[in-house]
């Protein structure tokens, strides 16, 4: 790398984001930042700009604005706000590369804005893939635009192609962590509270992310990612659980062979590759010990039970607009969960529920897909109410 790349972070206060900036930070002679985003963490994005100096911040909530634009008010950093700002910002001709790190289907219409402007693309943001993978592969090969993955899993399957691009893969494996219920069963999942399913054994996630981890949705909509991003079947995807969460992903050749990336959890591998790739850079994360791991474990998931990742299958075969039924009514499930209005099992009640009820579209445009998830939010809000 010679010059130095300029990053656009969607979403710098969120987990994935504040650990962008710490990469970005060990290697300030390689990144340069152009862009910082936030929902409503005004207070950390005033903090991020201070410390790095963009080009311009995007507060979304307009109301926020006012407070952002006075305390940076001293320095020469631009401040926007609005959903349209995020789309416009993300097309500037001094951006390189945008790591998309909003949460959930918010993360659609502006990874469009910045590979339309052909830039290349970080993505963290799998429901982006899992919402419209078929228009955003389409979109990416007409604009010349790489999507490098940030999912731990994702990369490691990247990783593990490298120099293997010209090998057909006859099976992708992703790994689970299974998260705080393996084990259990529908008895025990039964009376689950929120502070049970946000504590994830392994990673340091955002809420939403964890609550999908604890259901297994997290990895059915890696699944779904992973068809669009690598352009393999379902019959190509299998899922196992591994506990330990060291080997992220694994890659079996059509000879048998099976290729495997390993390492402690830490996101700041993955996204270092992702900003640095085809170059590895030095870092000082902590080394996986060999020593400390006598075990690693693996066995089937129970879809029986985590039903949230067998319907994620069932989207994924059905294709169309069903994925997107399936990110839309899950975001409004799982924002349900945390506001104790349901249970945990009711989460995949109320998605299978909205997949059934929701229309069906073949071939989606872009402007079915914006249609398909209001729709499928407003008939999965109903669901809520004549339960409640």
């Amino acid at each position: 790398m010679s010059e130095k790349k300029h990053v656009a972070i969607l979403g710098s206060t969120g987990s994935i984001g504040t650990q962008t900036l710490e990469v970005i930070k060990s290697h300030s002679d390689k990144f340069e930042i152009e862009v910082l985003t936030a929902q409503n963490n005004a207070d950390l994005l005033i903090q991020q700009a201070l410390e790095f100096n963009p080009n311009c911040v995007v507060i979304a909530n307009e109301s926020l604005y006012p407070k952002v634009k006075e305390a940076l008010s001293a320095t020469d950093v631009k401040v926007y706000a609005g959903e349209k700002a995020l789309n416009q910002v993300v097309e500037m001709d001094t951006v390189d590369v945008v790591l998309t790190a909003l949460v959930g289907y918010s993360g659609l219409i502006p990874t469009i804005h910045a590979i339309s402007a052909g830039k290349n693309i970080a993505l963290a943001n799998k429901e982006t893939l899992v919402v419209a993978g078929e228009l955003i592969t389409k979109l990416a090969k007409e604009s010349g635009v790489n999507i490098y993955p940030v999912d731990s899993e994702h990369s490691a399957i990247f990783q593990c192609l490298v120099g293997e691009f010209h090998n057909p893969i006859e099976k992708i494996i992703l790994t689970a962590s299974g998260g705080p219920f393996r084990g259990k069963d529908k008895g025990f999942l039964l009376h689950v509270t929120k502070e049970q399913a946000l504590k994830h054994p392994n990673w340091d996630m955002g809420a939403k992310i964890t609550i999908d981890s604890a259901s297994l949705m997290n990895k059915g909509l890696e699944v779904i990612e992973a068809k669009w991003l690598f352009g393999v079947s379902r019959e190509q995807i299998e899922v196992v659980v591994h506990p330990q969460s060291i080997i992220h992903s694994l890659i079996q050749f059509e000879d048998g062979s099976i290729k495997a990336q390993l390492g402690l959890p830490d996101m700041r591998i993955p996204i270092q590759f992702a900003l640095s790739y085809p170059d590895r850079l030095k870092a000082d994360f902590p080394r996986f010990d060999f020593a400390k791991y006598p075990n690693l474990t693996f066995e089937p998931p129970d879809m029986k039970t985590f039903r949230n990742l067998k319907l994620a299958f069932e989207a994924l075969e059905r294709g169309g607009n069903v994925p997107c039924i399936l990110n839309a009514a899950n975001e409004i499930a799982v924002a349900a969960f945390l506001r104790d209005e349901i249970g945990f099992l009711e989460m995949s009640d109320l998605i299978e529920e909205t997949m059934d009820k929701s229309d069906f579209i073949l071939h989606p445009s872009l402007e079915d897909y914006i249609e398909t998830d209001k729709m499928s939010r407003i008939i999965t809000q109903e669901l809520i109410k004549s339960k409640v």
